[in-house]
This record gives C-alpha cells, sequence and structure tokens, in this order.
C-alpha cells in the first residue's frame, strides 16, 4: 500500500471517459452546464473527462449524484 504524506493513503480518482460523457450527455448537460451545476469550471469538467485531472472523493459524489449514477461506475478508484 502507497502512502502519502503523514502516512495517508494515495487514492487516484479518474473518471471513466465514456462512460462519463454518455451520463453527462443523456441527463441534457453540456460540460458548461454540468460545470454551473456542479461548482467547477468547465475547463475542469473537461480535464476530468479526458481523465487528465483526478477528483477528490467529495466532487466525484457531487458528480455522480448530478448524474444519477453510483459512484463507481463513473469513476475508476486506484489506490
Amino acid at each position: 500500500m502507497r502512502t502519502g504524506v503523514y502516512g495517508r493513503m494515495n487514492i487516484k480518482i479518474l473518471a471513466k471517459t465514456d462512460v462519463f460523457i454518455k451520463a453527462r450527455v443523456i441527463k441534457g448537460y453540456s460540460q458548461r452546464e454540468l460545470a454551473k451545476h456542479s461548482g467547477l469550471s468547465h475547463a475542469y469538467i473537461s480535464l476530468l473527462e479526458r481523465s487528465i485531472k483526478s477528483v477528490g472523493p467529495s466532487t466525484a459524489k457531487k458528480l455522480s449524484d448530478l448524474l444519477d449514477k453510483d459512484l463507481e461506475e463513473l469513476f475508476l478508484i486506484e489506490m
């Protein structure tokens, strides 16, 4: 098990690109609309959708709730 600063585990949460985009489109959101509803920037949503940027657990949960999907359906959790 890898640990980071202060002994905490390093957890990386990345969007499953195709699943995330499909869920957003089915919900009827553009990247900008999802950003507005989530309180994130559209640039961040774009990076997230391309799995360039990881998210924290609370952000992943918020996005999952907005898209009416289970967190593990939309995100890959690496430990």
